[in-house]
């Protein structure tokens, strides 16, 4: 599985590097699991929540759901107001071998959906975010994985060969799409499959 060419790792960032699931804030908030799932499947769905990952603003996207769902205009506020709290913190492993690739000098890189605003609200509490040479946000390029287009945009921004990087993402889906661009990829399962493969391909 070693390949030599292979010396630039590119981080998905939710669910990767940051624990993140709307059900961390929303079971705080719904008393009956069943509900909760209802919410999330008919009102702040996936499809909602790719759509600020794809640029539009939160506070649009809320309003716009809240007279969709007045019963549900709280809790659909909460995703903008507490948002924070969709986090479960770091995922440990995957930060600990994200700072041994950044102690060996390996260029580290990030190509992540996430909104733009809470992006830039989540930096600044994670000290893993300053190990990045760089990091596209889908929300910033209005792009969102697995347009192909976004991989190019990150491999013409940053200067970096296809046949060069190897990407890491827990969704399949954008796995397939970067290896159809030439990049090596492979699918997060958890931080000691993440290590199997980073020691394959001689980072480790």
């Amino acid at each position: 599985m070693t390949d030599t060419r292979v010396s630039t790792i590119v981080f998905d960032i939710g669910n990767v590097l940051l624990d993140w699931d709307p059900r961390h804030l929303y079971s705080k908030i719904f008393a009956r699991e069943e509900e909760m799932e209802w919410f999330l499947d008919h009102v702040c769905t996936q499809d909602w929540i790719r759509e600020l990952d794809r640029g539009r603003p939160v506070a649009e996207a809320v309003a716009e759901q809240a007279r969709l769902f007045p019963d549900y205009a709280l809790q659909i506020r909460a995703f903008d107001t507490r948002w924070q709290e969709t986090l479960n913190g770091e995922i440990e492993g995957s930060v600990r071998l994200l700072e041994v690739l950044h102690e060996r000098g390996a260029p580290i890189y990030a190509l992540t959906n996430f909104s733009a605003e809470k992006f830039h609200d989540t930096c600044p509490r994670y000290d893993f975010f300053e190990r990045f040479r760089g990091v596209l946000v889908s929300g910033e390029e209005r792009l969102i994985k697995p347009d192909p287009a976004i991989f190019r945009l990150m491999l013409e921004r940053f200067d970096l060969k296809a046949a060069e990087c190897l990407f890491i993402d827990d969704n399949l889906d954008n796995v397939w799409a970067a290896q159809n661009l030439g990049l090596k990829a492979v699918r997060f399962e958890n931080p000691s499959q993440l290590e199997k493969s980073l020691r394959g391909y001689g980072f480790l």
